[in-house]
């Protein structure tokens, strides 16, 4: 890159001396069609609990989920991402609750779509809430086996479509999934239903609040680093992406977030395909508490998610999705 210019006669300060002119020049903008909101639901009637480590994050009953649905249309949020809190009684080593069509992300699409029209729903295809041991895929010889958790896979992603759900978000890094699930849903009638794919999804010590919220974490006894991804690694994210895009991925997911802006930049810039961002649960939780012990300041919330758009980024799975819209709409 050259540049152009020297001092005095460039003063670079010149384009920031006054607010309109800041807002005339701003590179990037985050508006509320950047945002999606995660919403965790739990067995039982008329709860609304909160998760210890994620302040201000709660898991609603399907009863309830009007009341944080009720606030997403208000605000205009383009789509909800739905997460189970499944009871310990109903899970097990195959992971079979996630394919009954009365578990709590069935009844949740349901109610959705039943009372709030204009949002989009995204369901993530994984079997993780739904397994004895918390992993996402069938163990068999002390292994995630890939072939035999594709199969349940495709039937859980086949259920959804059914349900309603818009975006089939496969989450669990199995090899060949998105290809079967495409072809899938396509010779059910379910060529519209889109796919995200969650191609570059990390093996991250960021991910623990989340376990708690839907109560895998006490399951887990090992690690995911056999599917997951290698933090160390950038070219596997560029080869995981290219695949699942050849296999018919209509928008793909980089997992977490702001520790890999430059995967997002990368995947942006050569192959041209929507690329979202899940700041996750402990992205979340280490920026909440920050603010709450007065180490930063809300504008922190901004500025993090303003990152992921000066890399590239489409849209933004955010537990912060509510408070920036409100901001937003006010600022309007």
């Amino acid at each position: 890159m050259k540049i152009v210019g020297k001092f005095p006669s460039t003063r670079l300060r010149r384009v920031r001396n006054t607010a309109w002119i800041r807002r005339l020049v701003s590179e990037n903008n985050l508006s509320i069609n950047d945002l999606i909101l995660p919403i965790f639901v739990r067995d039982g009637k008329n709860k609304v609990e909160s998760i210890k480590s994620m302040p201000g994050v709660y898991r609603y009953s399907v009863d309830k989920l009007n009341l944080i649905m009720s606030k997403a249309k208000k605000h205009k949020i383009p789509m909800v991402a739905l997460f189970p809190y499944t009871p310990k009684n109903k899970k097990n080593k195959n992971g079979s609750e996630a394919l009954n069509e009365n578990n709590l992300i069935c009844r949740s699409i349901r109610f959705i779509k039943k009372k709030f029209t204009g949002i989009g729903v995204m369901c993530d295809v994984a079997l993780d809430p739904y397994t004895s041991h918390g992993h996402d895929g069938v163990i068999i010889n002390k292994k995630i086996d890939n072939d035999e958790t594709i199969k349940i896979l495709v039937k859980q992603a086949l259920l959804q479509a059914k349900m309603g759900c818009d975006v089939i978000a496969p989450s669990d890094m199995m090899d060949g999934r998105i290809g079967i699930i495409r072809k899938s849903l396509d010779k059910n009638g379910f060529q519209n239903v889109s796919v995200l794919s969650y191609a570059v999804k990390y093996a991250s010590s960021f991910y623990g609040p989340f376990r708690d919220a839907v109560g895998s974490k006490a399951n887990l006894k090992s690690d995911k680093k056999t599917y997951q991804m290698n933090f160390k690694n950038s070219n596997e994210a560029y080869r995981e992406v290219g695949l699942d895009i050849k296999e018919g991925a209509d928008m793909v997911m980089v997992k977490p977030g702001l520790p890999y802006l430059d995967i997002i930049k990368n995947i942006k810039d050569n192959f041209k395909i929507p690329v979202f961002a899940y700041q996750v649960s402990g992205e979340y939780s280490l920026i909440k508490i920050g603010i709450k012990n007065k180490l930063i300041n809300e504008e922190s919330i901004l500025e993090s998610l303003m990152a992921f758009k000066r890399a590239g980024a489409s849209a933004i799975v955010t537990y912060f999705a509510l408070d920036i819209a409100k901001k937003l709409n006010n600022s309007n």
